[in-house]
């Protein structure tokens, strides 16, 4: 049994009541995990608590969550032999990552684009001049229906882009439009959010377990 189906295990034990999303889960972890390893990128998208939640999840991925993420080797010499002792320094401190992109920050293009144009089309945009063939979108609502969500699923879809949804239990119009759909099994808001936590969570450790287990 390898680290990440120990991973599911212990959570599917602990939260019986998501047991019938774990084929799902694992779906996602490997479609992140072919998207890693092809060296392309996660865009994340999502309003209010979901807002955070795609920094949460960024923040996850870009260092290490509870593994540690040596860098390549090869690097590690370069720097070195480049920048002598310091440069050691510095590769020992650096961690290897999976590229994401939260499309909640870019706070001057927020605000410049609500005043120049139609708001609800912001993070429509970020993926169309962000957004490549093989990329990935996890788009957050706890209703499935938010507009400015949807609209970045669908300009996703064109583009070439894998759409993961995180929803509440019936999907919303999301649904339609995600190639995964993670729908927690209730619907009032914040309970949707406290699974949404606890499912990307589960993301997080077995992707960074498929990753960068040694």
């Amino acid at each position: 049994m390898n680290n990440s189906q120990q991973i599911y295990e212990k959570f599917f034990a602990s939260h019986p009541e998501l047991v019938s999303m774990s084929h799902t889960v694992e779906d996602c972890v490997r479609m992140l995990k072919e998207m890693a390893l092809a060296d392309k990128k996660l865009l994340l998208c999502g309003n209010g608590g979901s807002n955070a939640d795609c920094e949460h999840i960024a923040g996850e991925l870009l260092k290490s969550f509870i593994l540690p993420r040596r860098i390549e080797p090869s690097l590690s010499a370069q720097l070195e032999g480049e920048y002598g002792s310091e440069g050691k320094d510095i590769a020992a401190n650096l961690q290897r990552g999976v590229k994401c992109v939260p499309l909640t920050s870019f706070s001057a293009f927020h605000t410049a684009f609500a005043n120049d144009c139609d708001g609800k089309y912001a993070f429509a945009q970020l993926v169309n001049v962000l957004g490549e063939r093989g990329d990935v979108l996890i788009a957050i609502s706890t209703s499935g229906n938010s507009k400015n969500v949807l609209l970045a699923a669908k300009v996703a879809r064109i583009l070439g882009l894998k759409v993961i949804g995180f929803t509440g239990e019936n999907g919303g119009r999301l649904a339609e439009y995600c190639d995964i759909l993670l729908n927690a099994p209730v619907n009032e808001t914040y309970r949707v959010q406290e699974y949404h936590e606890c499912l990307y969570h589960l993301i997080c450790l077995a992707l960074e377990s498929e990753l960068y287990h040694e």
